[in-house]
């Protein structure tokens, strides 16, 4: 019994001591390729650390926008490190393990991009607003249902504070996908106004006091544009337009001074005796005749 306890044990520390001079010949046999290995991270450690400069730079040339260049430069520097750990796995023979890791980046990145895809479109959608960059913070803007001003642009969406005073954040995939109108980047602005005038006037009357008016505003620029016109027949009246430019830096440029022309053109028609229609509902007809 403690003779082949004995035995057993000697086989253990034999196949034990066997294994470890196995090892140690494998390490002493791998050592040039440790050495290549070493020489190799520090290369692609630096050349990490280039690269990393150089994405530094073309962002400072191309765009403004700090959260899209820390995380384009880290992208670039932990792409470069990575490639750089699977060439070492390879040139210290862990075949085995570059496979795992290749298989497995694969599989996470296809769950990850069913997982998260519309996180991934707003986030491609916020790359390419940051390049073609059609508006910038404080841009009054209109996007689908919503007018405003433009607070904050992010890498998934953008903030609009609307003229009400709420705000909204829009995903970027939206902004992409949809019509964008910029208020702010021309500087100016037309407005157009409809009105009445009864069939019984002098339609040349009207277009000449109109466009007196009209002339002497300092907040209209481009006088030689401003249009009058008359456009069609209705019931009782016949409609014309007026059309003409503002400067246009905020909101109430444009609100202020249509209201303006509004009053004027009110005024200087009710000082010629000239009336203005207006549309009779029949509601109101039924309850004068009653």
């Amino acid at each position: 019994m403690a003779n082949d306890l004995a035995n057993q044990t000697k086989v253990s520390l034999s196949t034990a001591i066997n294994k470890i001079l196995e090892w140690t010949d494998t390490f002493i046999g791998l050592l040039p390729n440790i050495a290549v290995a070493i020489i190799v991270f520090i290369l692609f450690f630096l050349f990490a650390r280039l690269a990393k400069k150089s994405t530094i730079k073309l962002f400072v040339l191309s765009s403004d926008i700090d959260v899209l260049k820390n995380l384009f430069v880290g992208l670039v520097y932990y792409c470069v490190l990575r490639l750089g750990m699977f060439i070492i796995l390879e040139i210290l023979n862990l075949k085995t393990a570059v496979t795992s890791l290749l298989a497995g980046v694969g599989i996470v990145g296809i769950a990850l991009g069913f997982a998260f895809q519309d996180i991934a479109a707003n986030f491609l959608s916020g790359i390419i607003l940051a390049y073609r960059k059609p508006f910038r913070i404080t841009d009054i803007v209109q996007m689908g249902e919503y007018i405003g001003t433009v607070t904050n642009i992010n890498i998934r969406d953008t903030v609009v504070k609307t003229f009400q005073g709420q705000e909204v954040v829009i995903p970027n995939r939206s902004v992409i996908q949809n019509p964008i109108i910029n208020y702010t980047i021309l500087g100016q602005r037309r407005v157009d106004l409809t009105f009445r005038a009864s069939f019984y006037e002098d339609l040349s009357l009207i277009k000449r006091l109109t466009l007196q008016v009209l002339n002497p505003i300092q907040e209209i620029i481009r006088k030689e544009e401003i249009n009058f016109v008359y456009t069609e027949f209705d019931h009782s009246y016949i409609n014309f337009e007026i059309r003409f430019w503002v400067s246009y830096q905020q909101e109430k440029d444009f609100i202020n001074t249509r209201s303006m022309v509004i009053m004027e053109i009110k005024k200087v028609l009710e000082q010629n005796n000239i009336s203005i229609p207006f549309t009779i509902r029949l509601n109101e007809v039924n309850k004068t005749n009653a």
